[in-house]
C-alpha cells in the first residue's frame, strides 16, 4: 500500500506537467489560419507515413464505381476481315499465323523426336523471341505480303507430309520461318531482297540460310507454288480458329449485284420469226457470192478464146 501511495502523486504530477504542453501546442495550431489550397496536415511518425504508403490510397474507392471493369473474352470486339485474303492487313495475318503455330508448338513440344534424328532446322536452344515477334519482324523488314504469309503456312504442311523428322517446335519454328519467307519471296514475289538482307533480319548467317534453303527446296521436291484455292481454305481456317477475328459476310452484297445486273438488262425487244427467215443467212449468202464468182470466171474464159 505505502508503494502505491508513492507512485501516484509522481503519475498525476506527469500528467500534469504535460496538459499544459498539449494546451500550448493546440492552441498554436488553431491560431495558424488553414490555407486555402492545401489541408490542415497532422503530424506523423515515420513508420506511420511508411504504413500509409503501402497501404491502397482511399480515393480509389470512390473512382472504382466510375472505372469500367475489365471485359472478358467474350465480351471483345470482333475485328471484321476482308473476304480476299490479298487484302487483309498484314499486322492481323501475323497475329492469325502466329496464333496457328503456337497451337502447333504447345503440342509438338510433348511428344518426342520421330526418328530421334535432328534436322537442319533444329537450333541448339530456343530462340530468346516469341513466334509473333519474329513473324512482325520478318514481314516489316523483308516486306512479306499476305499472299507470301500464307505461303509460308502451305509450306507447313509440305514440308511436315514429304520430311517426317520435321516438326514445328520450339528448337525448329525460327529457321523455319526465316527460310520459308526467303523462298516464297524469291520463288513468288517479282521484286525481292538477297540473302544477305534475309539472313541479317532472320538473325543468321548468310552460308547457313543458303543451306537451309537448299535442304528445303529438295525436302519440298522444288514445288513451292500453292494452288490459289487452297490460300483461300488456309485463310478461312485461320480466321475461324482465331478468337476476336471473323470474315465480312458478302452474299448480301452478291444478291444486290445480281439484281442491279438483272434490271440493268432490261426487257428483251420481239423479234418476228417472219425477220429472221427473210433475213439470209450466212451461208446462203456465200453460196451466192461463190456462184456470182464462178460465173464471173467463166464468161472470163469464155471470152478469152480465140475465135
Amino acid at each position: 500500500m505505502e508503494s502505491l501511495r508513492t507512485q501516484s502523486p509522481l503519475v498525476k504530477i506527469e500528467k500534469r506537467s504535460q496538459e499544459p504542453e498539449a494546451s500550448v501546442a493546440l492552441a498554436a495550431v488553431a491560431s495558424i489560419p488553414p490555407s486555402p489550397e492545401k489541408p490542415l496536415l497532422k503530424p506523423e511518425s515515420p513508420g506511420l507515413k511508411r504504413r500509409q504508403s503501402q497501404d491502397p490510397p482511399t480515393a480509389s474507392t470512390s473512382v472504382s464505381h466510375t472505372i469500367q471493369p475489365k471485359r472478358s473474352r467474350s465480351d471483345e470486339t470482333i475485328k471484321i476481315l476482308p473476304a480476299k485474303y490479298e487484302f487483309c492487313p498484314v499486322e492481323d495475318m501475323v497475329v492469325l499465323i502466329a496464333n496457328m503455330i503456337q497451337e502447333l508448338i504447345q503440342t509438338n513440344d510433348s511428344l518426342p523426336l520421330r526418328s530421334g534424328v535432328l534436322t537442319r532446322f533444329h537450333s541448339r536452344t530456343p530462340p530468346g523471341i516469341s513466334v509473333l515477334d519474329y513473324l512482325n519482324r520478318l514481314a516489316k523488314h523483308a516486306t512479306l505480303t499476305p499472299p507470301l504469309l500464307l505461303s509460308m503456312v502451305y509450306y507447313i504442311d509440305r514440308l511436315c507430309l514429304l520430311y517426317p523428322a520435321f516438326t514445328i517446335t520450339t528448337l525448329t519454328v525460327h529457321r523455319f520461318l526465316i527460310t520459308a519467307a526467303t523462298v516464297a519471296a524469291k520463288g513468288l514475289s517479282d521484286s525481292f531482297w538477297n540473302n544477305a538482307t534475309y539472313a541479317r533480319v532472320g538473325g543468321i548467317k548468310i552460308a547457313e540460310l543458303g543451306l537451309l534453303e537448299l535442304d528445303f527446296l529438295y525436302r519440298v521436291d522444288w514445288k513451292i507454288v500453292p494452288n490459289p484455292e487452297a490460300l483461300v481454305e488456309y485463310y478461312e481456317g485461320l480466321v475461324e480458329r482465331s478468337p476476336g477475328y471473323e470474315i465480312e459476310d458478302t452474299s448480301s452484297d452478291e444478291d444486290d449485284d445480281d439484281e442491279d445486273d438483272s434490271n440493268d438488262l432490261g426487257s428483251s425487244p420481239e423479234v418476228k420469226t417472219e425477220d429472221i427467215k427473210s433475213e439470209p443467212t450466212t451461208d446462203t449468202q456465200w453460196k451466192a457470192w461463190m456462184d456470182d464468182v464462178s460465173n464471173v470466171k467463166a464468161e472470163g474464159s469464155h471470152e478469152s478464146k480465140p475465135a
